[in-house]
């Protein structure tokens, strides 16, 4: 995260505020774009168990068609 210049606020806010893409029942990506960084979109990928599971952080994330 301190490579990439993303802070843990920066995260709960993208999870909290982000657009939600299923893979399946209990995988997902959250991803949003923000203003003023050059690495197109943030995106976590998930995990829903009995709680959220962030499995990781990637940035210049492209959506799938």
């Amino acid at each position: 995260m301190s490579e990439r210049n993303i802070s843990e606020s920066l995260i709960l806010d993208l999870i909290e505020t982000g657009e939600i893409r299923k893979k399946d029942e209990v995988r997902l990506w959250i991803f949003k774009s923000y203003t003023g960084r050059n690495d197109n979109l943030l995106c976590v990928a998930v995990v829903l168990e009995t709680c959220l599971v962030v499995k990781t952080v990637m940035h210049h994330f492209e959506l799938e068609q």
